[in-house]
Order: structure tokens, then C-alpha cells, then sequence
């Protein structure tokens, strides 16, 4: 029976399926073991090798795994259901199989393990992304990355050997040779005729276009992250910069992380972002462009410097104008949860010079210590409202509720901690 490879997707006509999961569980006692039956099966609809999924049931379940290729045979430790695995086979498709951009699952992966990164490129909507190393089964892919698709290579080999038999022939020896013989056989050769008739063709053409297109994406991919941190940094301030001069902004927040994260410089978003993005405006700017700055900043605490860093030019390029509003503005980045209260107490500790003077660094330290002040207090106040409750708690402990079947009102009675008395201590000698 098979399942929509995307279960998100309840339409019985959705053309990507895969065979639901068939589990086996093999052994007793410590030896006990999961065979997953089908598991190349299952790979091959998803175009990725049957290990991929198998150690990402192991790093999920903290079991061991087991590959047999020969034998088809790739083994969890422990009894686990097909069903538990077949949920949890939907994470891995979410994490490596689906793009992020058309959740479609028409995608190959690119791996570069001396830049130690995963890139994921889709066929159907053609984007391309890198994928987030930090989970454990990546360490695995970085050192078995995906086989390339060997028919794939045969046929550029024998394209590549084509052209050299026909320089060659052209220039050798065998030359001679083709000149004894008749020019009814030396134009024989159905395979050449149908080859120049498809390299000759619109279709040919623009396929093959296509492939190079592809190949130069692929260059590009490798090549940009050679370059410096600089020239990656200008190539992203250039994509954010057409995207806005082409009005295409509001709407491109995801292709901007995409491309961040493809150059290495998504900590470094938020100042380009800022620099792009606001003006004397900032704060209708700041709800306008929310989402765009949410990607970078959310739970990211070295974005959220640069994006202080940020704003700290822009108040340089508009001093008149912020200076006075320093305090109002970083409350509403505050509001709109792009900065969290520890990153701004650590800023606001010291005073730096990375992006403007010194002097101007300090007023706009002085112009934001109410705010600053505002926060600390806020801080103090719930450390204390905590300790209240806390006394509060214990002094319930004290408290006895009183029923009395007479009486129309609840009384409640404080309970004073029993003593011992005087009397019931014994007197030895008395004895």
C-alpha cells in the first residue's frame, strides 16, 4: 500500500507516493532488533540512499544501526512499531527531503565537506537553499554524501569519447584508412546521423542550455563561498538591494534567509537589512518589515547585535531626526520581539566604537538609559513579585479552612505551630 510521501497532503490523486514502511522486529532480550523490509523501496521514492533514513530513526530513537547493502537489509536496535516509525519517517522527509520553498520533494542534495556544508537544490520550483547542520544525521551525510547517478555519468562519458574519436579521426592515422573505404559506408553510421539530428533541434538546444544553466548554478553555489566575508557580504546587500528596487521585497523575506544562509552571512542579515530597510521612518518601517527581520533574529543573539549595530548608523545618518527617539525606537524593537531584554542590558553595558564615533556611541547610550533603566526595573519587579508568591505559598501552609454546618460564611482560621507542653515532660528523679 502507498502513503503521500508529503501525509500533509490528503489529496488521493497527489502523484508523489512512496510504499508505507514494513518493520519486522527480529531477536530476544538484548539481541532484540527492527528490520525495516522495505526500506530501499521506500528510499528510491524519495531519492535518497536507504542509510539516510535508517540513521535518522537511530539519532532520533538512540539506537544503533545496521547496514547490509548486499543483502538489502538496514536494521534498528530495539523493538520499535512500523507505524511509530512511519511518523517519525515524516520528520526526515520535512528535514531533508521536501523544499522549503514549494514543499515539493523534487530535490537533490549537495554536499561540500571541506565547507562542511548540505545544500538542497528542487527541480520543480528551482530553489535552492542550505540545509541546518545541527542535526546529528548531517555529521553522517558530510562523511557519506549521496553517490552521483552512475548512468548519468556514463553518458557524458561516452559523449566525451564521441568527440575525441571524431578529433581524432580526423587528425590520425585511421584517416587513411577512411579513405579506402566507400562513402556509403563511411556515412553508415546511424548512431552519428541521430546525434547531429538532435543537436540540431529547438528542443535539443534549449535542453541542453538548461544543463548548462544548471552547471553554472551549481559553480556559482561553490564559488561564492570560496570568496571572502566581504565580497559574500556585498553580493547579499546587492540581492536585498534589487529586491527592493524591483518592488519585490514585501513578499521575498524567505529568498533573503535562503540567500543568507547560501553565502554564510546570516548573522550579518539584520545590519544589511537595517541599512536597506529603514530610514528616518523606522518605526512604521519596523511593523512593515517585522517578518523579514523575525528570520533572522528569532532566538539569534549575535543577529540581534548586528541588528543594534545597525540601528546605531542609522541614527548616525540621521541624527537630527532619531537621536531624541532612541529610547521609543528601541522599545518598539523590543515590542516586536527582535531584541531580547539580556541582549540589550549587554549593550547597553558597554559603549563601542565598531560602528560609529565614540562621542555619538555615548549619546545614544544616554538617550536610551530610560529605557534601559525601564527594563532593569521591570526585572527587578518580577524577581520580586516571585519572592512574594513564594512567601506567600509558605504562609498557606499556616492556614486552615474551618466547615461548620451553622455557619452562612466561610471562616478561616490561623493555625499557630503547636508547643509542647510543660506538663507532659517527665521529671526523672520524680520517678
Amino acid at each position: 500500500m502507498s502513503v503521500n510521501v508529503n501525509r500533509n497532503v490528503s489529496d488521493q490523486f497527489y502523484r508523489y507516493k512512496m510504499p508505507r514502511l514494513i518493520a519486522k522486529v527480529e531477536g530476544k532480550g538484548n539481541g532484540i532488533k527492527t528490520v525495516i523490509v522495505n526500506m530501499v523501496d521506500v528510499a528510491k521514492a524519495l531519492n535518497r540512499p536507504p542509510t539516510y533514513p535508517t540513521k535518522y530513526f537511530g539519532c532520533e530513537l538512540g539506537a544503533q544501526t545496521q547496514f547490509d547493502a548486499k543483502n538489502d537489509r538496514y536494521i534498528v536496535n530495539g523493538s520499535h512499531e512500523a507505524n511509530k516509525l512511519q511518523d517519525m519517517l515524516d520528520g526526515f522527509i520535512h528535514k531533508f527531503v521536501l523544499c522549503s520553498e514549494c514543499d515539493n520533494p523534487e530535490t537533490d542534495l549537495h554536499v561540500n565537506p571541506k565547507k562542511q556544508t548540505i545544500g538542497s537544490a528542487c527541480k520543480a520550483c528551482g530553489n535552492r537553499g542550505m540545509l541546518d547542520t545541527r542535526h546529528k544525521l548531517c555529521t553522517f551525510i558530510l562523511k557519506n554524501p549521496p553517490e552521483t547517478d552512475s548512468s548519468c555519468v556514463k553518458e557524458k562519458k561516452e559523449k566525451k569519447n564521441r568527440k575525441k574519436d571524431k578529433e581524432n579521426g580526423s587528425g590520425s592515422g585511421e584517416a587513411g584508412n577512411h579513405n579506402d573505404i566507400d562513402a556509403p559506408d563511411a556515412v553508415d553510421g546511424e548512431e552519428d546521423d541521430d546525434d547531429w539530428a538532435e543537436e540540431t533541434t529547438e528542443e535539443a538546444q534549449r535542453r541542453r542550455m538548461e544543463e548548462i544553466s544548471d552547471h553554472a548554478k551549481n559553480l556559482t553555489l561553490s564559488e561564492d563561498l570560496e570568496k571572502t566575508l566581504e565580497e559574500r557580504v556585498n553580493l547579499f546587500y546587492n540581492f536585498v538591494k534589487q529586491k527592493k528596487e524591483s518592488r519585490a521585497i514585501d513578499s521575498a523575506d524567505k529568498e533573503i534567509l535562503a540567500e543568507a544562509e547560501r553565502l554564510d552571512v546570516r548573522a550579518m542579515g539584520p545590519l544589511i537589512l537595517s541599512e536597506l530597510l529603514f530610514d528616518e521612518n523606522i518605526r512604521d518601517q519596523i511593523k512593515k518589515y517585522k517578518r523579514h527581520f523575525l528570520r533572522f533574529c528569532h532566538n539569534d543573539k549575535k543577529a540581534q547585535k548586528y541588528l543594534l549595530g545597525g540601528f546605531e548608523c542609522l541614527v548616525k545618518l540621521h541624527q537630527s531626526q532619531l537621536l531624541p527617539r532612541v529610547p521609543i525606537i528601541l522599545k518598539d524593537l523590543y515590542d516586536a520581539d527582535l531584541l531580547e531584554e539580556d541582549v540589550i542590558l549587554m549593550w547597553a553595558e558597554k559603549v563601542s566604537k565598531k560602528y560609529v564615533s565614540k562621542e555619538l556611541a555615548k549619546e545614544i547610550h544616554a538617550k536610551a538609559a530610560p529605557f534601559v533603566k525601564w527594563l532593569k526595573e521591570a526585572e527587578e519587579e518580577s524577581e520580586g513579585s516571585e519572592a512574594e508568591e513564594e512567601e506567600e505559598e509558605e504562609d498557606d501552609e499556616n492556614v486552615e479552612v474551618v466547615y461548620s454546618s451553622s455557619a452562612r460564611e466561610l471562616k478561616v482560621e490561623t493555625v499557630q505551630p503547636e508547643k509542647a507542653e510543660e506538663d507532659d515532660d517527665l521529671d526523672i528523679d520524680a520517678i
